[in-house]
């Protein structure tokens, strides 16, 4: 055990330094009447019943996601966006808490604490950071087919980042795919498979891969990530977000912080891939939210190009231009 000494509040040791633990230890050293003064007056908070955390500590994710994991029980296994996060995949919020417990297991959602009912759970546990937690491959395979597809992309991305050679990259894919493809809850598998097919690894950013999803999702044609514009002489001078390199099409994410920093060399750098002779289609972190503008300026370039993407954005944007004619 451990103590945090300004409260004399107990920890157990395989989640030392947590800054959360169940109130029965902390019953076993302070006593009840000082536990429940130290709970009246601000001293201890408890999130759920039966678990404690230090309130100074109440906003870290790890405190909340040990607190989450001893609130549940020892048969329980961290799991979800949670499990993403640690990880190291960051492009979920991991909170709320989200953990997989035995069918059997009479755990119940609550505020802030979301219990799954998993199978399988002790094959795929694994230990993290001293929480034991479902292994990255069970997690990604099981947000691929659960989450929002943008977010289950970036997720993805980064799991795949993480890899450094490209056969084993390959191979973890690989691994994805076939627990995909063995869920015995078939929903959202097809389009799990389509995001494994788009995931690049490449994406510097969860934006970039919610870019990229938003792009095919409106029906263009899947671009070229992180693409390199060469100089005559074939070095390489530029690289792309993501475009259409036979089609000369950029579209630049222009939507980070150090974007706002740099606006003047970014505005110096779109003008010079105008000259030479690409059409560039500039997102915003907005435009993410809304995707109107970045469909009708690239339907636009696909336009001026001579190429008419098929798929929904065809459709949407006859719908469109038939609602702006009836003043709709």
């Amino acid at each position: 055990m451990a103590v945090l000494r300004d409260r004399h509040v107990m920890f157990p040791t395989e989640v030392d330094g947590a800054g959360a633990c169940l109130r029965r230890e902390a019953v076993r050293v302070l006593g009840e009447r000082r536990l429940r003064t130290a709970l009246s007056h601000g001293e201890i908070a408890s999130p759920w019943p039966g678990v404690l955390v230090d309130p100074t500590r109440a906003a870290e994710p790890f405190t909340m996601i040990t607190a989450g994991w001893l609130a549940s029980g020892p048969d329980a296994v961290i799991t979800g966006p949670t499990a993403a996060f640690l990880h190291g995949l960051t492009a979920m919020e991991p909170t709320p808490v989200h953990i997989a417990v035995p069918y059997r297991s009479k755990k119940r959602t609550r505020p802030g604490l979301v219990v799954h009912n998993g199978q399988l759970l002790d094959a795929d546990r694994t230990v993290v950071h001293g929480l034991p937690v479902l292994c990255i491959e069970r997690v990604v395979s099981d947000l691929l087919c659960t989450a929002r597809p943008q977010d289950a992309l970036a997720v993805v991305d980064q799991a795949l980042a993480a890899v450094e050679e490209d056969a084993a990259r390959e191979a973890f894919r690989a691994e994805l795919l076939r627990r995909v493809r063995q869920r015995p809850d078939i929903r959202g598998t097809r389009i799990a498979e389509r995001l494994l097919q788009l995931a690049t690894g490449r994406a510097r950013s969860p934006a970039e891969s919610w870019l990229l999803w938003s792009i095919v999702d409106l029906g263009f044609p899947v671009p070229e990530v992180n693409y390199w514009v060469p100089t005559i002489d074939g070095q390489p001078l530029y690289e792309l977000d993501q475009c259409w390199p036979k089609l000369r099409i950029a579209v630049e994410y222009n939507g980070h912080a150090a974007h706002a920093e740099r606006q003047d060399r970014d505005d110096a750098r779109t003008r010079d891939l105008e000259r030479r002779g690409w059409i560039v289609v500039i997102v915003r972190a907005e435009d993410l939210a809304n995707t109107s503008r970045m469909e009708r300026e690239l339907a636009d370039a696909f336009r001026r190009r001579g190429a008419y993407p098929r798929g929904r954005v065809v459709g949407a944007l006859r719908a469109r231009r038939h609602r702006d004619s009836r003043g709709g």
